[in-house]
This record gives structure tokens, C-alpha cells and sequence, in this order.
């Protein structure tokens, strides 16, 4: 979902979240994070990996700002988009994410 229109009031399936769509939260999905409360307290580089690892190949690097994005949000940060964090990601993990 756009980031302008999330409401944390409607927080009930994985597309109310900031920068999710289905193909994403079919992913989460893979990880067993069937609504949004399962994110909470979650670390976004750990989904990735994990993620990487079910899927058997490195993912997108963005895909690690989407999870920054919505693990943020679900510990209370303001609704982004998911290339708020690109310069982050990219200064806390380097370009390149490898699968561990």
C-alpha cells in the first residue's frame, strides 16, 4: 500500500502495510507472517536472509529496505517509502547482501 495511505486503525492484512503489495506479502507469507503484528520486534535483515534462503537465491537488495520500512512501522515509526532506507541499508549492510 502507498505509504499516504496506510491508518494504523486498518492494520487487519499484510497489503495495509506501508510498501506491501501481494507479491510481497506473499513472500512474508513464506516466513510465516500472516498478519501485521507477526513484524513486531522482527529484524529486517534476519526476514531477508531468511527469505533469501527459503527462495534459494539473494534476494533484491531493496526488498531489504521494504522490510526496514514495515518492521519500523510496525514498532511505531511514521508510514515511508520503502527508498527512505536505501541510504541507510546501504551504509548499515553495503550494496550487496549475501545469503547466510
Amino acid at each position: 500500500m502507498n505509504p499516504a495511505n496506510v491508518s494504523r486503525n486498518k492494520l487487519e492484512k499484510l497489503t495495509d502495510l506501508p510498501n506491501i503489495g501481494p507479491a510481497i506479502a506473499s513472500s512474508l507469507r513464506l516466513l510465516r507472517i500472516d498478519k501485521p503484528d507477526d513484524l513486531v520486534g522482527r529484524s529486517p535483515l534476519e526476514l531477508y536472509h531468511m527469505l533469501s534462503s527459503i527462495k534459494g537465491k539473494r534476494q533484491d537488495p531493496c526488498l531489504l529496505d521494504v522490510l526496514i520500512s514495515i518492521t519500523r512501522f510496525m514498532d511505531g515509526d511514521d508510514p515511508r517509502p520503502w527508498w527512505h532506507y536505501t541510504a541507510e541499508r546501504k551504509r548499515m549492510f553495503g550494496v550487496h547482501q549475501e545469503t547466510s
